[in-house]
C-alpha cells in the first residue's frame, strides 16, 4: 500500500540530512512503497536548494516549492493536496515527533483505525512558558470547542486517504488542521510518546504565531465567545444597576459629593464592556470577510515529482474548490 509522508519545511536546511535518513530508514524497514512530500514554505536559507539535492539522490522525494511563506498550516495543506498515498503521515521537520512510531501507527491503521494521532506525554526541551501556555490552551479550547478534539496533540498523525479527502473538501481560510481532522470523525485512536527537543536550530513558533493559531482554532470551532459577550453584558447591566441603586440609597446630601466617582465608574464599566464586545465580534466578522474573498490558500511555484509517481502533478495549485 502506497504511503505518503508530508513534511512542511521552513528554514530547516541544517537538519534535512538527518530528517531524510531517519524517515527513509523507517519507511524502508516496513517494506511499503512510499514517497516523501517535502514542502519548502518560502525558506530564506538554503532549504530549497538542499531539498532539490535530496530529490536528485532519492527518487521517492517530491519537493513542493511555494511562491512565498504562507505559514505552517497552509504549507502542510499544500503537501496534503499534492500527496497521493493511501495512508498519509504528517510529520514536522524538526524531528521532535519520532518517525520511528510509524510501524506501530500502521499496525493500528491495519487494525481498523482511520486516524492515529500522537499524544504527548512530555514536552522535553521546551521552556516552562511554552509548556504552561500549551497546557492552558488545550484545556480552554476543550471547554470552548463544539467538537471533541484530543488534548496535548499536534500535527503528528497517520490518516487514511478517505479522511484526507473529507478534510480537503473543507473551504476554510483560517486553518486549524488538527481540528478539521477531528471534525471529520471516523475512528481515531491515540499513540503516546515523549516529545524530543529540536534536533537543530530554533523553534519557528513565536508568541505572535501561537496566539494567531489559538485564535483561529477558537473562532473556527466555537461561537461560545460571542455567547460569553451576552452573559458579560448581563453582568455589566446588573453591576451598573447595583451601583446606581447604591447611589440612590445614599442620603440626599451625600449624593452630590459622590456623584463624580459614580459617573466615572459607570462610564468605565460600560466602555470596557463595549470595547471587549466589539473586539470579539470583530474577530468573527474579520474571518467572514476573509472567507468571502476566496483568495488562494497557497500558491505552488514548482513541483519536483518523484519518479515513483505515475502522474506528474501540475506546476501550480492555487486553491481548493
Amino acid at each position: 500500500m502506497f504511503l505518503s509522508v508530508v513534511i512542511p519545511c521552513f528554514n530547516e536546511e541544517e537538519g534535512l540530512g538527518v530528517l531524510h535518513h531517519r524517515v527513509h530508514g523507517v519507511c524502508e524497514s516496513i517494506g511499503e512503497t512510499f514517497e516523501m512530500v517535502m514542502v519548502n514554505d518560502g525558506s530564506t536559507d538554503g532549504t530549497g536548494e538542499a531539498l532539490i539535492r535530496l530529490a536528485g539522490r532519492a527518487p521517492n522525494i517530491v519537493v513542493v516549492n511555494l511562491s512565498r511563506n504562507f505559514g505552517h498550516e497552509r504549507a502542510l495543506l499544500a503537501g496534503l493536496t499534492v500527496c497521493c498515498g493511501a495512508n498519509i503521515l504528517i510529520l514536522d521537520a524538526d524531528l521532535q515527533d519520532p518517525p520511528e512510531l510509524l510501524p506501530e501507527m500502521l499496525r493500528l491503521i491495519q487494525a481498523g483505525a482511520d486516524v492515529v494521532y500522537g499524544r504527548r506525554r512530555a514536552r522535553m526541551g521546551e521552556t516552562w512558558f511554552k509548556r504552561v501556555t500549551a497546557w492552558a490552551f488545550y484545556r480552554v479550547f476543550d471547554f470552548l470547542s463544539d467538537v471533541a478534539i484530543p488534548r496535548d496533540t499536534g500535527h503528528f498523525r497517520l490518516l487514511r486517504r478517505r479522511v484526507l479527502d473529507v478534510v480537503l473538501e473543507m473551504p476554510e481560510q483560517r486553518l486549524y488542521l488538527r481540528g478539521l481532522i477531528s471534525w471529520a470523525g471516523f475512528r481515531q485512536v491515540p499513540i503516546d510518546y515523549d516529545r524530543a527537543p529540536r534536533l537543530v536550530g530554533a523553534g519557528k513558533w513565536p508568541l505572535k504565531k501561537m496566539l494567531g493559531l489559538a485564535g483561529d482554532a477558537i473562532t473556527g470551532f466555537s461561537i461560545k465567545p460571542m455567547r460569553f459577550v451576552c452573559c458579560l453584558g448581563a453582568v455589566c447591566a446588573a453591576l451598573v444597576l447595583g451601583i446606581a441603586g447604591c447611589w440612590l440609597a445614599l442620603p440626599t446630601g451625600d449624593r452630590s459629593a459622590n456623584e463624580l466617582p459614580i459617573v466615572i465608574s459607570l462610564i468605565a464599566i460600560l466602555f470596557g464592556f463595549q470595547f471587549s464586545s466589539l473586539a470579539v465580534i470583530g474577530e468573527y466578522i474579520g474571518r467572514i470577510w476573509e472567507q468571502s474573498r476566496g483568495r488562494p490558500l497557497f500558491v505552488i511555484e514548482s513541483v519536483v515529482p518523484s519518479s515513483l509517481r505515475s502522474d506528474a502533478h501540475p506546476g501550480q495549485v492555487t486553491r481548493r474548490d
